[in-house]
């Protein structure tokens, strides 16, 4: 074979004898060539391996030293056939032979003439052919086109060497002083960098001016190539910052790997990218979305910043559950058995997944239900939210917004940023790889605002059925479907949350538990728990329902059960040293030896009074963590009529007090009190535990009741609680928190409690052992409440005269 050495082609100047041109023999020697053109009058130096290829070359330097030069049409074919070659080629003269130490010959051979071939022979031991000289035209005068042609051909080819390209001086030389046509065609295109098929086009050509034209269209390519790259050299080395010198780079190498055919290092990326996106099934506007930004990863540098981050959001992109859910568990009676499962009472909450469930299997088009869930701490809230994924089949997501005040939280950052990422909402998604999770967010109600913007504002649109079909992330900048999530939230106290974010939400309330709930909750729940968690089991260690009872009454004092559940897990604690030490008998934890464990019973503030007192009344109150009794004590000493309020009351508390006082005042003689007793006394009304804020209008009748007890020296019964709001009339008016009321009274020993009339109906959601427990008494008046809670064996004593 035939193979070009370099890319400098060397030309001689010497002529060649017209004879030597007419003695060609009608049968030369084929030197196939795979990936050149020889063009006559140039000189090339070659390299030869195959054996056929080397036996020509032996044969015609043994006779005439003449050879045929064809090009192959294929350049990977070892053994080309006849159709395989082209049929014009260059009758060429061996002027040099060197063999090499590697069995190759490198040859020195010089272009005559064009040669056409007439008969192919494939014999052995090499190539022949029958050939056809085809010599150059005889020129007649040149036209004035001609003659403009040739002088733009041999400017063209002084720029193209002004340029950068890499033209020998005494090829200029013989450039500027050729006058054939021909010879100067066959010079140029010998010169320009165009391809094989090209090259072999112009040797194909045997009209010298037709010839010259096409190597001008080639060679004015050449020159528009040249200049842009001109331009852009010159560009890049003038002043320019780091992306323009980038830009420059990328646009460089853009252009090396087109006239290369090849791809660069990211373009097998790209590919993967381009399969994800004809697999991915999303919105229209998605899709458009990352076919935009996978061209622009297409055109950058694989090392710039931007790339990283063009990748980065591809990634997120792609990884999103789009159009991805989790199968709903549609059988009703098997998700209510696995809420019973995990969570004793919350019948509500239970009825409420029950009917959303029953709706989902009737309707696959029911938007997912944003719950809110709020009461005190402890009354599982949040295990419940797990509870609920595994009853639907779901997955569960959950994110804490408690002390979050930026609103990039949950609408992410947009990308233009350093680090930017996607908003909680959805990196949350992408985690559990479902579109349609149980996904609840603790603590909405202790969410902040501040200059960086108010996240609960930010969660309008992620909690509104109507809008988060289509919720934007500042990061993905495309919608991305919401609807099909369920969003639980949770919260101690709905004050704090704003009210348009309130308004989108269901409010369940959970109230405390009962001493009767927690006694089963603990034996459901908590004891096993506990010991499986202390690497007990029951061959060590046993409740009694008595201990139990013993520890909710005398060791804990709380609305939910998580106090409960640590004294249960100090037993076992205490029984797990012993097992470690070598015990193997089972402990047995009754109300008798439950102080071994956790030390004398406690000391609660909530406890009720041991005997009736004049001037102390008992009320209940409403707080985060349930509800609380507090006690109003009432004191009168001689004075002018002032009033003093202690115990860090709010306001509203304080208003109440002094209402209380100008009804007492108001009514001094149906209680038989001389109109000079309140000018000759002070009052002053205290509610302990003075370090702790109150305020809150509910305390205005036990307020009334105690310092009417002072006025009339008459005592209260100690086991009676009340609440509600007193009018400068004496009217009692209904408050909220009754049911976490009741239940603090239950706990405290109350038996007997007062409430307003209107809140009659709240007694619905108070269980129906407390109702057999307690005695209720409503009431419109305030002198009802005196009846009820003044003791009747006191004589009524005037204090006037």
């Amino acid at each position: 074979m035939g193979k070009k050495e370099n890319n400098d082609i060397d030309q001689m100047d010497d002529v060649i004898d017209e004879k030597e041109k007419l003695n060609i023999p009608k049968k030369l020697p084929v030197l196939l060539l795979r990936d050149i053109v020889v063009f006559p009058y140039m000189v090339v130096p070659l390299f030869v391996g195959r054996e056929k290829s080397k036996n020509a070359i032996d044969h015609a330097l043994s006779s005439h030293r003449m050879i045929l030069l064809l090009t192959q049409k294929n350049m990977e074919i070892e053994e080309p056939k006849r159709d395989e070659v082209y049929d014009i080629g260059t009758v060429a003269l061996i002027m040099r032979m060197l063999k090499l130490p590697d069995g190759r010959v490198r040859i020195l051979a010089q272009g005559i003439v064009r040669a056409e071939v007439k008969k192919f022979e494939q014999d052995k031991p090499f190539y022949s052919a029958e050939v056809k000289v085809i010599p150059e035209p005889d020129e007649e005068k040149k036209s004035i086109e001609m003659e403009a042609l040739i002088r733009n051909v041999r400017s063209g080819l002084e720029k193209a060497s002004s340029l950068g390209k890499n033209i020998p001086p005494e090829i200029m030389i013989i450039a500027a002083n050729v006058d054939e046509t021909g010879r100067l065609a066959d010079l140029t295109a010998a010169h320009l960098d165009i391809k094989v098929d090209e090259s072999q086009g112009i040797l194909n050509i045997t009209d010298p001016s037709k010839r010259l034209k096409k190597v001008y269209e080639y060679l004015t390519k050449e020159l528009e190539l040249l200049g842009v790259q001109s331009k852009i050299s010159t560009e890049a080395k003038g002043e320019m910052d780091k992306l323009q010198k980038q830009y420059f780079l990328r646009q460089q190498m853009k252009a090396i790997q087109k006239e290369l055919g090849e791809g660069s290092e990211i373009q097998e990326e790209i590919k993967a990218y381009r399969q994800k996106l004809k697999k991915l099934k999303a919105g229209q506007e998605v899709k458009e979305e990352l076919d935009k930004q996978i061209s622009r990863l297409s055109q950058m540098h694989p090392e710039s910043a931007e790339t990283a981050v063009v990748r980065n959001y591809l990634d997120w992109m792609f990884a999103l559950p789009w159009n991805k859910s989790s199968v709903d568990n549609l059988n009703l009676k098997k998700a209510k058995k696995i809420l019973d499962e995990d969570h004793y009472g919350l019948d509500k909450v239970k009825e409420r997944i029950i009917e959303y469930l029953g709706v989902r299997k009737l309707s696959k088009r029911i938007k997912g239900p944003i719950l809110c869930f709020v009461g005190p701490p402890g009354v599982g809230k949040t295990s419940l939210g797990r509870s609920i994924a595994r009853s639907l089949g779901r997955k569960f997501v959950r994110i804490s917004l408690g002390g979050v005040r930026d609103e990039a939280e949950i609408r992410g950052h947009r990308r233009t940023y350093v680090g930017a990422l996607p908003g909680r909402i959805i990196q949350s998604i992408r985690r559990c790889n479902s579109n349609n999770p149980v996904f609840m967010m603790d603590e909405v109600d202790k969410i902040g605002a501040d200059f960086r913007g108010d996240p609960s504002s930010a969660l309008l649109e992620v909690l509104d059925p109507e809008q988060n079909y289509s919720f934007r992330d500042h990061y993905l900048g495309v919608p991305f479907d919401l609807s099909r999530v369920m969003f639980i939230t949770t919260a101690n106290l709905l004050d704090p949350i704003q009210p348009a974010f309130r308004d989108r939400m269901e409010v369940i309330q959970i109230p405390g538990y009962t001493e009767e709930e927690k006694l089963q909750i603990a034996l459901q729940h908590l004891v096993p728990k506990q010991i499986k968690e202390h690497a007990l089991s029951h061959r060590f260690i046993t409740f009694t329902k008595g201990a139990i009872k013993k520890i909710i009454s005398l060791y804990t004092r709380e609305a939910g059960v998580r106090n409960l559940e640590r004294e249960i897990a100090t037993i076992c604690r205490k029984v797990a040293r012993k097992v470690a030490e070598g015990k193997k008998t089972v402990t047995r934890v009754a109300a008798q030896n439950i102080e071994r464990y956790l030390g004398p019973p406690r000391i609660f503030k909530d406890q009720l009074l041991k005997e009736d007192r004049v001037g102390v009344a008992t009320g209940v109150a409403w707080t985060a963590t349930g509800g609380e009794i507090l006690f109003v004590e009432a004191s009168r000493m001689e004075g002018k009529g002032r009033l003093s309020l202690t115990g860090s009351l709010g306001d509203v508390m304080k208003e109440s007090a002094e209402a209380a006082l100008t009804y007492a005042r108001s009514h001094a003689k149906e209680f038989n009190i001389s109109h000079k007793f309140f000018a000759e006394h002070d009052f002053h009304i205290h509610i302990p535990e003075g370090a702790i804020p109150k305020d809150g209008p509910s305390a205005g009748v036990t307020i009334a009741t105690a310092l009417l007890s002072v006025c009339v020296n008459r005592r209260i019964i100690r086991d009676v609680a009340m609440t509600g709001e007193i009018t400068l009339r004496g009217n009692v008016l209904p408050v909220g928190g009754i049911k976490e009321k009741v239940l603090a009274a239950q706990r405290a020993g109350v038996t007997k409690m007062i409430l307003p009339y209107p809140n009659k109906k709240d007694l619905i959601d108070i269980p129906r052992k407390i109702k057999k427990e307690m005695e209720f008494i409503f009431v419109n008046d305030i002198q009802e409440v005196f009846q009820n809670a003044f003791a009747n064996k006191d004589q009524r004593k005037n204090t006037g005269g």
